[in-house]
């Protein structure tokens, strides 16, 4: 007999700013349906096309449901299965051994990112493990950390309005942001402020989906970005466009700025970024004559050498119109920052010795094959990420994880392409198998995660893992406290956005209406503007065009362009072999890594493509349908080739990021290097000259 239906509230708990709430139907312990939630403030009840298989994903046909052990050659993915109880003694004995050797506990190396964006099973008992183990420290770069860096030299946060108020914006830029595709229920505000009359620019070197559907797409060559910012400022200090009075309250070094904007005439920058004049013109007037206007800034602008540089000039934009003034203007990367969630009580980093290294996770192909300072990686411990497929310079990468003296731990849902490495496997639990909370990066609402159904097999979350670590290692048992204390903890108020000094945006939000409701504002007025009366998290509280604090470090104080690592015009000889600029956005069927292997998006992804201009295809005697290998010093790979005008001569576009097991071999990211972003240590994913035969 079949039991009645219950309903349970969850959230998407994917790398993206929506942070969806989900309504999971379950009947007899099995979900059997799911939907966005309808009364989610801001998601308002639908769902991405990836989501809304989620359940395909929970119940997949390769679901890891039990801890195995490698049985064959790394790399061949033969495992055995194993008792929980097997899995964690071995870890234990090999990182005791790995620490009491003269390399030290140093010698173990975390790596994790964004599988799962919850408050717990991203960023808690994980850290805490690691920190009192003495293992080095990963810094988590690869995604935002350019921009982070950019926006907080000009503004001293992130460039933040509400945007649930940008329905009121009537010229709205995407600026290097797929809106349409990664940020889709933004996309739906600014199409109602489409239906009052705004005006949708995207500024991108590929006809996204969000740029064919703007009313201008502005293709630009690849990082240069910061050279048309500063062409757009040169044009409205010419044309005396600025907001004079916002300038004189709420800026610092103006005339500065001024300066530096002048070396930009439009000439000149229309030679950096491929863009006519006469857009640059118009652009410009554009932007300066229609309010409120909106700059939607995002994570491709700052892919490149000059990443953080581009994303801190785009912020002085909105300053010198005085956009920042209105309801629905100024610029928009990120809400993370009006967060106040209590990072330090949940990671403990007091528990890290003294002196312990620092890894970015984008020179993980350097520190797996012993080339960075300090003891060799003798262990691996991989969760919420998929480095085999993910990291620049993919075989480097496969490289160092075939070493037969690395120990290689993975927690994993299902058998990725880094699985294939490991020495032990541990079954990860779903979305729908945990409890977590839940922040945004694209709204202004907490929400908590109910777990809807019991973990399939044998899988356990991030946090039971580490517990069961934690004690194999004899740590002491009230550092990794349950899951419900962990949430209490982190929902300390910490402080007050910047801009607003009221007590604190947690005001009033407890664990019991997190459990109780869905989802819960920040304690912020509504149409929050946080810049509109100065109030910048800048040591000076002004938008800092001269930074102190960059000329103290060695940096150029004010906003200027830098180019890619690999740019044709600044390294003409690198061109003459790789001449083409690739970038490789996410493929839309994806998110990622993940969803790669759902056979309905997979299906709808096709295949890898490589989208390629006439011009270029010509010359290479190239036409739509055929293999073409990509390559460069790095490595290589195949796509079917799409000639057409997506592109502008000299640009190429690979999607990503596929399994090489779907695909039988490698991916994009063979052809992606490791080097570094101007601010905040980045990766550069897209500064990449390639060749296409």
């Amino acid at each position: 007999m079949q039991h009645p239906l219950t309903t349970i509230h969850a959230v998407c708990p994917h790398d993206c700013p929506d942070t969806c709430g989900m309504i999971v139907t379950v009947q007899d312990g099995k979900a059997i349906k799911l939907r966005g939630d309808p009364e989610h403030p801001f998601t308002k009840g639908f769902l991405c096309q990836k989501v809304s298989h989620y359940l395909d994903r929970v119940y997949h046909r390769d679901r890891l449901l039990y801890p195995m052990k490698r049985v064959g050659p790394k790399g061949s993915g033969q495992f055995e299965r194993i008792s929980w109880d097997e899995a964690i003694r071995t870890i234990a004995e090999r990182f005791r051994a790995i620490a009491a050797s003269p390399d030290g506990p140093q010698a173990i190396l975390p790596y994790s990112y964004a599988g799962t964006m919850g408050k717990l099973m991203y960023a808690s008992l994980d850290r805490r493990f690691f920190h009192r183990l003495g293992a080095s420290l990963l810094d988590r770069t690869i995604c935002a950390t350019a921009g982070a860096a950019g926006c907080d030299i000009t503004l001293g946060t992130r460039a933040v309005i509400d945007p649930e108020a940008v329905v009121h914006s009537r010229y709205i830029i995407n600026w290097g942001s797929n809106t349409a595709v990664t940020n889709i229920h933004l996309w739906a505000v600014m199409f109602q402020a489409r239906k009052r009359g705004a005006k949708i620019v995207t500024i991108d070197p590929h006809r996204s989906n969000t740029a064919s559907r703007s009313d201008w797409w502005i293709p630009i060559r690849p990082g240069t970005d910061a050279a048309l910012a500063l062409g757009l400022m040169h044009i409205l200090f010419r044309d005396g466009r600025e907001d004079r009075d916002y300038l004189a309250r709420y800026c610092l070094g103006t005339d500065q700025l001024k300066q530096r904007a002048g070396e930009y005439d439009p000439a000149r920058v229309s030679k950096i970024t491929g863009i006519p004049v006469a857009d640059i013109e118009k652009l410009a007037n554009e932007y300066a004559s229609t309010s409120p206007s909106l700059i939607r800034l995002n994570y491709g602008m700052q892919r490149h050498g000059g990443g953080g540089m581009a994303v801190r000039t785009v912020c002085c934009l909105p300053a010198i119109t005085g956009a920042w003034r209105h309801v629905g203007g100024g610029a928009l990367l990120s809400t993370s920052r009006l967060m106040p969630w209590d990072s330090l009580a949940l990671e403990r980093p007091d528990l890290i010795p003294p002196g312990t290294r620092t890894t970015n996770m984008v020179n993980l192909p350097e520190a797996l094959n012993g080339e960075l300072p300090g003891p060799p990686v003798k262990a691996l411990f991989v969760y919420n990420s998929n480095p085999a497929a993910v990291n620049p310079n993919q075989g480097r990468v496969i490289e160092g994880l075939k070493r037969e003296d690395l120990f290689t731990v993975v927690h994993e849902l299902f058998p990725t392409d880094t699985v294939d490495y490991a020495d032990i496997v541990l079954p990860a639990t779903s979305q729908l198998e945990q409890f977590d909370l839940h922040s945004a990066y694209g709204h202004l609402y907490v929400q908590a995660n109910h777990p809807a159904i019991a973990p399939l097999g044998e899988c356990k979350p991030n946090t039971e893992v580490f517990r069961l670590l934690a004690a194999a290692m004899g740590f002491e048992r009230e550092l990794f406290p349950s899951d419900e204390e962990l949430a209490r903890q982190s929902l300390r108020p910490s402080g007050s956005p910047t801009g607003y000094p009221a007590a604190s945006a947690f005001d009033g939000i407890t664990l019991e209406r997190l459990q109780a409701n869905g989802a819960i504002r920040l304690n912020l007025p509504v149409d929050y503007a946080p810049f509109a009366h100065g109030n910048f998290g800048t040591p000076s509280g002004k938008c800092e065009f001269f930074s102190e604090r960059e000329a103290k470090a060695g940096r150029d104080p004010l906003p200027t362009y830098t180019p890619p690592h690999e740019d044709p015009q600044t390294k003409p000889e690198l061109a003459k072999l790789y001449p083409l600029q690739m970038v490789c956005p996410p493929e839309a069927s994806f998110l990622n890594s993940s969803f790669v292997n759902i056979d309905v998006l997979q299906r709808a992804a096709g295949e890898p493509t490589l989208q390629i201009h006439p011009h270029d295809a010509a010359a290479r005697q190239i036409t739509s349908g055929q293999t073409v290998s990509i390559f460069n010093a790095r490595g290589r790979f195949q796509a079917k080739a799409v000639v057409g005008e997506t592109v502008q001569p000299g640009t190429v576009v690979s999607f990503g990021v596929w399994w090489s097991k779907v695909t039988g071999g490698p991916n994009v990211n063979a052809t992606t290097g490791t080097a570094l972003t101007d601010l905040g240590g980045g990766a550069t994913f897209f500064d990449n000259l390639v060749e296409v035969a």
